[in-house]
């Protein structure tokens, strides 16, 4: 406003002298009953400074303080509040339409949005910026439209949009609870009739006791989250997650929630007094008493009869209304009652209610015939789809749910984007409402607000009997789908969920069940209830006509989950703790129809059924693995069609049976290799053969020793004849040493075979291998693999054969000792010490040290001699047989013999025998029994 149009106002500011006008002061105009400052120079004009009136109030609940502003931001709302809680702001605005409400129901809908600004981030989708609505964003939302609907007035049908916006968070505070009380104090300060305030809180337990509006770090301590709306005498809205919380506790709980609700209330009145708009007048949409009146005398019988007859299905009991209405409206235009026909369908609506609503109170039946307290017929059958990881079918009465179960590994968990709580979801539950389960044609759209809020409701009363998460690392995902609606789907989802859980082996701590408590009252003219009854497992249409759907879910031990949602203005908090034991009677009575189905996990013992397997790995052969990018993990995938998870030396794999599990094993043992343990079976591939033994390679860079004395329970001469390089074999770890040596056996994986007696006669005794030094003369000859390949199999047997006839007639005791590798070794080490000192110089020629794994099936010192006839060679050595021998080697442990035509002997040294050979020496010896590779064990004639 101007000084001129100012003058013109009043005519007053006429006389006043220049000095004191406004432009002369350097005032220019006037904004929100404040003076803005005009520029000092007019000819160059400047913006002034704005000054904005605002109005707060701060208050403490518990241990936050609380503040209320308006009159800052978003001006033009019809209302809008900011609240804010430590960094944490929430604004809330609110808007009407202008136009007439040619409707017969309220268009409110509610907006809740958290933007990643609010805590410093940029959007990681690919567009950086926010798109649909989160499935955390949609249960805000129906938090704060909840406990507001009910108080808009009777016929009041104009639309209404409410729209909160997150500004910041800490982190430590959760908006939601937050929005919903600056959605009301919004709704006070606008010109929208409403019958607030409400006041919204959120109540924790940790150790037994309550703690109000508790933190995030609280929270995740606390067995309870219960969040409580109410108005000043009334309750409107009940929302809880718990781990089996009784009744009794649950109820101290709610009756401490109230007044802490309360203090809600007293600060929005103050702040709607300061800056509140008058309530304007809506048209409102009230049916007449006249109309009302006609209707009820036309259709009141036909209808009375309809619902008192039980036979009455659903659809059947809907046709027959419909043919009522029909009747109705064929009789008003008979008398051309158009304005009657206009609101005829919701005039029959009222009579409708009206005349069961009046059955219930008076008779105490209800539609279907049940007494208040009765549960409809359950039917339950858990591996509904038996190829699947679980599934349950569960009927109770026409409503019918199928739920089925899906595990998943680690990395399936469903990442979430909100500004507080976990980042990550391990447990889903996806609620699905076909237009098909109630007979009618639909669109499926996307994320739709009441499937998100009944899933969420049945996820929350499942998650507290889950085993925690460091015993079941899987990711689990319960698919509900809606075969058939009449009434509480959700708790139906519950029990059919907590029976496929079972069904797929998941070790829960006992089973859920859920049910659907409604309440039907009677008022008098000043809207006081005057009676009321709680009904059990109610019907959809008991539903709709009744005043409440209470929804609890729990186990015998307590309640785990509950949903308060309430038509009229608010009931008293003393019927709602009364509906917690009408809940636990039905509860029970469903849990015994559901433990008779299925009372422990099912164990998954069918070749065909889902696998899973958690493997520890180093982080090191992990990343091996992944490979670049992940290349190697998606090959395996994509190859098996199992799914790989990877986390800190862990490594999960789900697959779709066991063959696919066998396949995805056998791939990442050849990449990273596989843990090693005594007794397991193995598969492996031969890389090499050595004279004594072959190679075999596990994958991942794992190798063990197969030694010839392990091939097979028949004496093998050639390893080669059995093995060739490439070739796969199963074989069985029998030893792994500190240094990670892995010795193998290919025998001890088959039976020992009865026409070889020598096994049973024989004992295994570990002695050293006496390889011949590099360091020899050059005319030395070493024992190579074609040495002890001249005895032949055939040969090998019959000497073997020979021994044990001889051992048969024998008397006389075994010449030999049996001892480990480990007392091998010390025996070698303390021999070595010892004989050091007498021939110090004879040792410089054995510097090879002899294998400890070698194993030989020793026959006993046989007593009956035989003669050498001619040159002494492999084919004609027989047992017995003595020849004068030279000394060719000597080592720690006994001496290598020549014993003529080429063929080598040993002779083991004597404890408290002679010890000082020389190279050379002149030996007369017995053949007394045959190493496993074909070499002779001698023996002096004069040996006791």
């Amino acid at each position: 406003m101007s000084a001129v149009a100012a003058a013109r106002a009043n005519p007053l500011l006429k006389s006043l002298p220049p000095f004191l006008t406004w432009p002369h002061l350097r005032f220019r105009t006037i904004c929100s009953g404040r003076l803005g400052f005009a520029p000092s120079d007019p000819d160059h004009p400047v913006a002034g400074t704005k000054l904005i009136d605002s109005f707060k109030e701060e208050f403490e609940i518990g241990t936050s303080l609380i503040t209320l502003e308006t009159g800052k931001i978003a001006r033009f709302a019809n209302g809008a509040v900011v609240l804010g809680t430590g960094e944490t702001k929430v604004l809330s605005t609110v808007a009407a339409s202008k136009g007439d409400a040619l409707r017969d129901f309220l268009p409110l809908t509610v907006d809740y949005q958290e933007k990643q600004f609010a805590q410093s981030l940029i959007p990681t989708t690919f567009m950086r910026r926010e798109g649909a609505p989160k499935e955390r964003e949609l249960l805000c939302g129906r938090l704060i439209d909840r406990p507001i609907r009910p108080l808009f007035p009777h016929g009041f049908y104009h639309e209404v949009q409410v729209m909160a916006s997150v500004l910041s968070s800490d982190g430590r505070h959760d908006p939601d609870v937050m929005a919903a009380n600056a959605t009301s104090a919004a709704l006070m300060l606008s010109d929208i009739p409403w019958g607030g305030p409400i006041g919204m809180i959120r109540i924790g337990r940790i150790d037994g006791h309550f703690i109000v509006n508790p933190t995030m770090d609280e929270l995740s301590l606390s067995d309870l989250n219960l969040v409580y709306a109410c108005t000043k005498e009334k309750t409107l809205m009940i929302d809880v997650q718990a781990r089996e919380i009784t009744e009794k506790d649950l109820e101290a709980g709610l009756r401490m929630a109230h007044p802490e609700a309360v203090k809600y209330l007293e600060p929005q009145i103050r702040l709607a007094a300061k800056a509140g708009k008058q309530k304007k007048e809506y048209q409102l949409s009230m049916l007449s008493q006249k109309t009302l009146e006609k209707v009820g005398t036309l259709a009141e019988a036909n209808i009375k009869a309809v619902f008192t007859d039980p036979s009455y299905g659903k659809f059947e009991r809907g046709e027959a209304l419909e043919n009522i209405m029909q009747d109705v409206k064929q009789q008003l235009e008979l008398e051309g009652d158009e304005e009657s026909i206009k609101i005829l369908p919701k005039a029959i609506d009222t009579v409708r209610k009206q005349v069961v609503r009046t059955r219930i109170i008076t008779e105490g039946y209800r539609l279907d015939g049940r007494h208040l307290d009765e549960v409809r017929p359950i039917y339950c059958e858990a591996g509904h789809l038996p190829i699947l990881h679980g599934s349950a079918l569960f009927n109770r009465g026409d409503t019918q749910v199928l739920c089925t179960v899906t595990l998943g590994a680690p990395q399936d968990a469903q990442r979430l984007d909100a500004i507080v709580g976990p980042s990550t979801k391990r447990f889903m539950l996806h609620y699905s409402f076909p237009p098909f389960c109630i007979n009618e044609v639909g669109k499926r759209t996307g994320l739709n607000r009441r499937e998100v809020g009944h899933g969420t409701l049945a996820e929350k009363a499942l998650l507290a009997v889950l085993p925690p998460e460091d015993e079941f690392k899987y990711t689990v995902r319960i698919n509900s789908e809606v075969m058939a609606s009449d009434g509480s789907t959700s708790m139906a989802t519950v029990c059919g969920g907590s029976m496929a859980l079972m069904d797929a082996g998941i070790p829960l701590r006992e089973h859920v069940a859920g049910v659907s408590v409604g309440l039907v009252t009677e008022i008098d003219s000043t809207g006081e209830i005057t009676d009321y009854r709680i009904l059990t497992d109610i019907l959809g249409l008991e539903d709709h006509l009744g005043d409440m759907d209470f929804k609890i879910a729990g186990t015998r031990s307590g309640i785990t989950a509950i949903q308060l949602d309430i038509k009229p203005a608010g009931i008293p908090l003393d019927i709602v703790c009364e509906s917690l034991e009408a809940a636990r009677k039905g509860r029970l009575q469903i849990l015994e129809h559901m433990e008779r189905e299925i009372s422990t996990p099912r164990s998954k013992d069918d070749r065909n059924a889902p696998r899973l397997a958690s493997l520890r790995y180093s982080n090191d052969a992990l990343r091996r693995l992944i490979g670049p990018l992940g290349a190697i993990r998606k090959k395996i995938e994509e190859e098996t069609g199992a799914r790989l998870s990877v986390s800190d030396e862990t490594l999960t794999i789900v697959a779709k049976n066991q063959n696919v599990m066998d396949k995805v094993l056998e791939k990442v043992d050849s990449i990273i290799g596989r843990e090693i343990t005594v007794g397991g079976i193995y598969k492996g591939v031969v890389t090499s053969i050595k004279e004594y033994g072959a190679f075999v390679e596990f994958g991942g860079g794992q190798y063990g020793l197969l030694h010839i004395s392990e091939l097979s329970h028949e004496p093998v001469t050639r390893i080669s004849d059995l093995l060739s390089i490439g070739q796969q074999i199963s074989v069985m770890c029998i030893e792994q040493d500190v240094r990670g040596n892995i010795k193998l056996s290919l025998k001890r994986m088959s039976p020992r075979s009865a026409s070889l007696e020598v096994d049973a006669i024989t004992p295994e005794v570990n002695v050293s291998d006496f390889i011949v030094s590099k360091e020899t003369s050059a005319n030395a000859q070493s024992l190579s693999s074609s040495d002890s390949a001249q005895l032949d199999a055939k040969s090998v047997a019959d000497l073997l054969s020979q021994a044990v006839s001889t051992l048969k007639d024998s008397s006389t005791s075994p010449d030999f000792r049996i001892r480990s590798v480990a007392e091998c070794d010390e025996e070698e080490e303390r021999f070595k010490s010892t004989s050091n000192k007498l021939w110090p110089s004879k040792l410089k020629q054995s510097q090879d040290t002899c294998s400890s794994s070698s194993t030989f099936n020793v026959v006993p010192d046989v007593k009956d001699e035989t003669k050498a006839k001619g040159p002494i060679s492999a084919k004609n050595l027989k047992l017995g047989t003595t020849v004068t021998a030279k000394v060719h080697q000597i080592r720690a442990l006994g001496l290598v013999l020549d014993l003529g035509g080429g063929v080598r002997g040993m002779y083991r040294l004597k404890d408290h025998g002679k010890t000082d050979y020389a190279v050379g020496d002149e030996l007369r010896v017995t053949c007394t029994s045959f190493s496993s590779k074909g070499i002779p064990v001698m023996s002096l004639e004069n040996d006791d």
